[in-house]
């Protein structure tokens, strides 16, 4: 494997164990709850947001760098109700989102083939410019953007995760 590449599967991997970490103790039916505390609605990402958002990044992952991702794109109703422009809803009933075991499915399976997808890249794909116009300004490399797919942008929402378990008094993972 590649130098950057295992950089990247690296960091990829500590990421989706955080999310199975997070899940564990979570009953299917808080999964996609909106926190609250002292009687107040918290309007933040829950779980089943968070997860169905990300469903959305590994098949651009895998396709950007020219692999096969048919079999883990997720359905298109994914696109309608995770979309970083859409409002993450309160969901008591379990009508809004798909179900917990879903969710981490479709979000398992889809990083395990990015991380395959990514091990098999040479440096120098990394290294090519990023062909996402819209974000170049701020990952100019190919590299810069699939670290920050599976790093940073991941993690940014493990940590929205992570304090709504501690709000909905799960405690840390």
């Amino acid at each position: 494997m590649n130098h950057i590449a295992s950089i990247i599967a690296a960091s990829a991997r500590l990421s989706l164990g955080y999310a199975e970490r997070l899940a564990k103790d979570v009953p299917s039916e808080n999964f996609g709850r909106l926190a609250q505390h002292d009687g107040k609605v918290i309007e933040a990402n829950h779980p089943s947001f968070i997860c169905g958002h990300l469903c959305l990044y590994s098949p651009r992952i895998v396709a950007e760098l020219g692999g096969d991702a048919s079999a883990i794109t997720p359905p298109s109703h994914y696109a309608d109700r995770f979309s970083k422009d859409h409002q993450c809803l309160d969901d008591p009933s379990g009508n809004i989102y798909p179900a917990k075991d879903e969710l981490l499915e479709t979000l398992a399976s889809g990083y395990h083939l990015a991380i395959e997808t990514i091990e098999q890249q040479s440096d120098e794909t990394f290294a090519r410019p990023n062909a996402n116009e819209a974000m170049r300004s701020r990952f100019p490399t190919v590299g810069a953007m699939h670290a920050f797919y599976t790093g940073g942008h991941f993690m940014i929402h493990m940590g929205q995760w992570s304090t709504w378990r501690r709000v909905m008094g799960f405690g840390p993972a």
